[in-house]
């Protein structure tokens, strides 16, 4: 590929004891080269952030002053004053408030960086509250053909994600292209976390968030970072700012900067629990995890801090889970006709070929581990028992997930 035509990524040395002028030129350095990502974001008439940013206030991690798990104001406020500086767009910020739908809380009160927000004149826009719209996957999806979003994610001009480098127990690492799991809302309009936070599921799932926004800006606060897990782990101090033209690209380079190795898939390190999304995307043809087709300039060199992941399961309870989930999978689409007849319109929790819970609603308020009873090693796979089959599951994704157990020995 022509170095003209490389996703462009950028990672900046950027003291996490600097100033707000100090981060905004560290983040103006790192921007400044993303010549085809400012194109579209100045001509742009609508901008839509999706800041990592919602948490409880008594939840609220702060590691050497920096925001630990979410995106530090520092930075929020940095890209902020670039976008008013460089661009005459509408901006508006939109997330789905996880912590306030479990909690109680207002959404508003669960937003972290709502300051910055309100300092430069940026509304929040409720991603779990009607309007919403299906939305297809372009191409026709990995994991599903649709989803439903709020409009102020997808009808936009420029989408930005802007995520704290931190590790993930599920997910080996939570990035930019992660951050968009935040988009899909919840109950009562939508579905559960749970529906898509699935084993074989997410990986795809996030790489089809990604295919539907498009982020034209990514952004990594690495600052400071997270080891271990996505909440709850370990801080890191690195000192780094991220910015990529390529939601992938972007985050490859930080799997990289991490220590790991963004084309390495389950089981291998970080991945401990399920495939590597960065490289679902890549082998879709979504972007790119090979640093050899990025344009990315560095001035830190990688491991930025010590990153790591809890290997919370052993690796044959995860294989086990994993061929167990796509068994149920598998036989549901060869038995669907059998199901409609008695759960139409219901979700179901499917486990050894039957279904162990069911109800009109998509939350369910036990841990799937209680679920399971003592079949400890045998998954419960979540399913809309749905006479359309709107969704568009994908279930060839099963098959190709016990084709590759098998080829990894398991």
């Amino acid at each position: 590929m022509p170095a003209s035509q490389k996703p462009q990524v950028r990672a900046v040395f950027c003291d996490h004891r600097a100033t707000d002028e100090e981060v905004y030129s560290a983040l103006k350095r790192a921007t400044d080269p993303l010549t085809r990502a400012w194109a579209k974001l100045e001509k742009a008439e609508r901008i839509t952030i999706k800041f990592n940013q919602c948490i409880e206030p008594n939840k609220l991690v702060r590691f050497h002053g920096n925001f630990q798990e979410l995106v530090d104001p520092k930075v929020a406020r940095a890209l902020l004053r670039l976008l008013r500086e460089r661009t005459h767009a509408e901006i508006i910020c939109t997330d789905v408030s996880s912590r306030a739908h479990s909690s109680g809380l207002k959404v508003e009160d669960t937003l972290s960086l709502l300051p910055v927000l309100r300092e430069f004149d940026v509304p929040f826009i409720n991603g779990n509250e009607p309007p919403l719209k299906t939305y297809p996957v372009p191409g026709g999806g990995l994991m599903f053909r649709q989803y439903l979003l709020s409009p102020a994610a997808v009808e936009t001009d420029a989408f930005i994600s802007v995520q704290k480098m931190k590790n993930h127990a599920f997910m080996g690492i939570t990035l930019c292209l992660k951050n968009l799991f935040g988009l899909p809302p919840t109950e009562p309009h939508g579905r559960s976390r749970r529906y898509f936070h699935h084993l074989v599921r997410l990986p795809y799932v996030i790489a089809d968030l990604g295919q539907i926004v498009q982020p034209t800006l990514s952004v990594i606060d690495a600052l400071v970072g997270q080891a271990g897990r996505e909440w709850g782990g370990e801080g890191r101090i690195c000192n780094t700012l991220i910015a990529g033209d390529q939601v992938v690209a972007t985050d490859a380079c930080g799997t990289y900067l991490m220590g790991h190795d963004p084309l390495a898939d389950w089981p291998q390190p970080p991945f401990l629990r399920d495939r590597n999304a960065l490289l679902v995307a890549h082998e879709s043809g979504f972007g790119t995890a090979d640093l050899s087709a990025i344009d990315f300039q560095s001035e830190v060199e990688p491991p930025v801090a010590s990153f790591f992941t809890y290997e919370i399961d052993p690796q044959e309870t995860i294989a086990a889970w994993l061929r167990s989930t796509c068994e149920q999978a598998l036989y549901y689409r060869d038995n669907r006709e059998k199901f409609i007849e008695k759960y139409a319109g219901e979700y179901i929790l499917l486990q050894d070929y039957e279904v162990v819970w069911h109800d009109r609603f998509s939350e369910f308020h036990q841990s799937r581990r209680d679920l399971a009873g003592p079949r400890k090693k045998s998954a419960l796979w979540f399913k809309l028992v749905d006479p359309e089959e709107a969704e568009g599951e994908h279930f060839e994704v099963y098959e190709r997930t016990l084709a590759l157990l098998k080829e990894k020995g398991f």
